[in-house]
């Protein structure tokens, strides 16, 4: 499959699982409708696909919500496969996706940098 085409049944997955998680039709506890898949990579031969989960939430819930998707995995995947019309519908591997905390906690120091930066200068001009 070409690159491209990865790229969209990824985006069509991550819908579809997106949809599945919104709509309540995962019926685990530990899935929360505030889980968010931010994208899904599909390996080329279709065997699997990676699904990225993030969420406002702490990161023990986070982490009960990945665990909760992954053994709800056989269902996730029968729901897609019965809408999208592929050959090989790959296996869907859940893990937790850190990179929206990370960057905010990133944008957070950097302006907390700017601010001493600011206060620094200030205490130059008053001198």
């Amino acid at each position: 499959m070409g690159e491209f085409r990865m790229l969209k049944l990824g985006e069509q997955i991550r819908e579809e699982i997106s949809k599945l998680i919104m709509l309540q039709k995962v019926k685990d506890p530990r899935v929360s409708t505030f889980l968010t898949i931010n994208r899904v990579e599909v390996a080329r031969d279709l065997a699997y696909a990676t699904v990225y989960v993030s969420s406002f939430l702490n990161e023990s819930q986070v982490k009960k919500g990945v665990e909760g998707l992954n053994s709800a995995a056989g269902f996730i995947q029968s729901s897609i496969a019965k809408k999208l019309s592929i050959y090989k519908f790959p296996k869907l591997t859940f893990v937790v996706d850190t990179s929206i905390k990370e960057g905010f906690d990133m944008v957070n120091k950097l302006n907390r940098l700017e601010e001493e930066e600011k206060a620094a200068q200030n205490e130059k001009e008053s001198e």
